[in-house]
């Protein structure tokens, strides 16, 4: 299933399903369990629904198979122009940020290297220099652990939703990554385990502030306000059940104004989720609707490719099996 959250007129958030077919219809699954005769009460939301387990997923099921044969009921095929997208989770439990990809380190820290060098009366020389001394190379605790961070969870968009580039920067950027959902809550679990713990996958746009990032990042600390602004965090444009996707062969391609600047497969991963999920859980209480995003396929943000956003650009972040994610940049007063 490719489940979503959207927004009707009234401004009351719903549950809905995508309809496998052509036309792109929704379906509305509490108002459908509700005229099929079934509980609805574990469809009111997306956490629900995770919440309640396999019998919420069930009934969800039941609703979609009935839409198949129901298309003239109103909740059994909504138009998209009607409803408005959102974050498939509009406030996650937690998310936290993984670096799984090697060729994306590689890639940005070569760029940072170039960066470094021009700015230096010989860069040639100095780009030599810094590759000898090893600046900005990949730690190894980064081979020994999944690191990740904890982002700001009250700043998620949706599919087809406006960016807000952040005033106190200069130099914004996208990463494209996906991210899992957890099913339930989890402590101390094997790698085994921890592959079962996975609800689904969903498209996750980390949009970054470049220039306050290179600054804040010399704290050693994390980012804080490099990632930290409203509407900097994107999920969608839906959560695709683990049962009807393979997370491991997953092509993910960036588009920015239709013109294809990157394309990865999420197979090229350094780490598994399993394995950040049993790490993560160690001695600490994972929660149900938990995402974790991979971090950024290999290629995929303008840092790797020295190119940045502009206002009014249209991103387009595409992960076959899932869908694809648009949004907007709007800069305020320009």
């Amino acid at each position: 299933m490719k489940l979503i959250t959207f927004e009707v007129p009234s401004g009351a958030l719903k549950l809905g399903a995508l309809r496998d077919d052509s036309e792109g219809l929704i379906i509305d699954l509490a108002a459908g369990a509700l005229d099929i005769g079934l509980e609805n009460s574990s469809l009111a939301s997306m956490l629900s629904l995770i919440e309640a387990g396999p019998s919420g997923s069930q009934i969800a099921s039941e609703v979609v198979d009935a839409a198949k044969t129901m298309q003239h009921r109103e909740w059994a095929g909504i138009s998209p122009s009607s409803i408005k997208w959102k974050s498939p989770l509009p406030v996650p439990p937690q998310l936290r940020d993984c670096l799984m990809f090697e060729e994306h380190l590689l890639n940005s820290y070569a760029m940072l290297r170039k960066t470094l060098a021009e700015q230096e009366a010989d860069p040639e020389a100095a780009l030599a220099e810094y590759e000898a001394k090893g600046v900005y190379r990949i730690p190894s605790v980064w081979y020994d652990i999944p690191v990740y961070y904890k982002a700001n969870r009250f700043s998620f968009i949706g599919h087809d939703e406006d960016i807000i580039w952040p005033e106190y920067s200069e130099k914004l950027d996208f990463e494209l990554e996906y991210a899992c959902v957890l099913n339930s809550y989890t402590k101390d679990v094997s790698l085994e385990e921890a592959k079962k713990r996975i609800f689904g996958y969903t498209i996750f746009n980390d949009v970054s502030a470049r220039d306050v990032q290179s600054v804040e990042m010399q704290a050693s600390l994390g980012p804080s306000k490099g990632k930290d602004f409203d509407t900097g965090n994107i999920l969608g444009p839906c959560i695709v059940t683990a049962d009807s996707v393979d997370a491991d062969d997953m092509t993910m391609i960036a588009r920015i104004n239709g013109e294809e600047w990157c394309r990865g497969n999420s197979g090229s991963a350094h780490w598994t989720f399993a394995e950040v999920i049993a790490h993560a859980s160690k001695s600490e209480t994972l929660v149900p609707g938990e995402c974790i995003g991979s971090g950024t396929v290999g290629g995929g943000c303008g840092l790797e490719h020295g190119r940045f956003l502009n206002p009014g650009d249209v991103i387009e972040l595409e992960v076959s099996g899932i869908g694809t994610l648009r949004n907007r940049i709007v800069r305020k007063n320009q």
